[in-house]
């Protein structure tokens, strides 16, 4: 079966080095992913606002609390976009190992006796007023490796000893890591994210098969190890059955949703987010959005991230340099993966898993993570055709 993805003629093949394409750097970035961005950061900022005040009033004494604290995040993630998108990609692909022992080594802190327990996982670093999530990083540094090997090692990616083990034993290592914390859904985010580059650095589809089955298997293992587990991997199909325990969240999502109709309740007119729905300006901000700007305002966000992915699908295939390719690939995953699970949850298509919207939930790593994403693939597009 033909890899539609490696089709078009590169400039190189071993690409352990920069091609000729990485100091290049003649092209002009890609204002459209820019532009969007800005807006999709923009709604993010005022719905924090909105969703957060009457927790932040009651948390701090100041209901702008947390909108003030994303707006100096977006400050940092500006900072760091454009770091990125000028930062010479010669410097960039050093960085696939180090980067991956930096992550190992934060996520080896967050299960050190130093860092407490938050709701019964140990996920943040605490370094005075913010903390550290180490998975939004965790991930970036995961793209880089796996696009250093897949274009690389391209010669040899339908080996399983040589071509197979090492990219799963280091997705396996972190989500091992994970799973101690606990953080079931993060393994999850990295599992699809090498699924996802295995596709398209053309790995056998029979390793791929046996890969999804073991995986599918060990999620069963774990449910049935935990009871707790399985309710809430189930709840989902009927949140209103166990509307006081496990289905509790999920039930006043879609109650948000629902609530909103067409035009939606208007702007700071939730009334779920009167300590009904948890975790509103996090991961069910979403829910909070759709209730106050209804189908109409809902439609817009989603039709918003679907041109940003459309200029990223741009950008993907027009790199001419292999590596380019798979790592501006990787990046557009982390985006596209984070949107699609972040929906699916808050609709009730998927069991409840901890996944912010990218770009609108409030959270200092994660909109730091993203806007790194963003800075790259702006870098990235310097150098595509399209």
């Amino acid at each position: 079966m033909k890899n539609f993805f490696l089709e078009r003629p590169f400039s190189g093949r071993g690409m352990s080095g920069p091609g000729k394409t990485l100091t290049k750097g003649a092209g002009r970035f890609d204002w459209w992913i820019f532009v969007v961005t800005l807006v999709i950061l923009g709604i993010g900022l005022v719905m924090v606002l909105s969703a957060s005040g009457i927790k932040a009033e009651e948390y701090a004494g100041d209901k702008y609390y947390f909108f003030k604290r994303q707006l100096i995040f977006a400050a940092a993630g500006g900072i760091t976009l454009w770091g990125a998108a000028l930062v010479p990609r010669e410097w960039l692909y050093k960085l696939q190992y180090p980067a991956i022992f930096a992550s190992l080594l934060l996520l080896l802190v967050t299960l050190s006796p130093v860092v407490p327990a938050i709701n019964g996982a140990k996920r943040w670093i605490p370094l005075g007023p913010v903390s550290l999530q180490p998975m939004e990083f965790v991930k970036i540094a995961l793209v880089l490796y796996l696009a250093y090997f897949m274009s690389a090692k391209q010669d040899l990616i339908k080996t399983f000893s040589r071509g197979v083990i090492p990219p799963f034993a280091v997705t396996g290592l972190f989500c091992a890591l994970l799973l101690l914390q606990p953080d079931f859904g993060s393994a999850v985010i990295l599992s699809g994210l090498l699924f996802f580059m295995c596709i398209a650095g053309g790995t056998r589809f029979i390793y791929i098969f046996f890969s999804v089955t073991l995986a599918c298997a060990g999620t069963l293992a774990l449910a049935i190890a935990s009871p707790y587990r399985v309710r809430r991997l189930l709840a989902f199909l009927d949140p209103f059955q166990d509307f006081q325990n496990t289905g509790y969240q999920l039930a006043q999502s879609l109650l948000a949703i629902g609530s909103g109709s067409f035009f939606g309740q208007g702007i700071g007119a939730s009334r779920q987010k009167m300590f009904f729905l948890p975790e509103t300006h996090t991961d069910f901000i979403m829910s909070v959005l759709a209730e106050e700007t209804g189908f109409v305002g809902l439609s817009l966000v989603m039709a918003m991230f679907a041109l940003l992915f459309w200029r990223c699908y741009r950008i993907v295939m027009g790199q001419t340099n292999l590596r380019d390719r798979f790592t501006a690939f990787g990046l557009t995953v982390i985006l596209g993966m984070g949107a699609v699970v972040n929906l699916a949850v808050v609709m009730g298509v998927a069991p409840p898993k901890g996944v912010p919207m990218p770009l609108i939930s409030y959270g200092g790593s994660s909109l730091v993570a993203t806007m790194i994403c963003i800075g790259l693939l702006m870098n990235y597009s310097r150098t595509s055709s399209r």
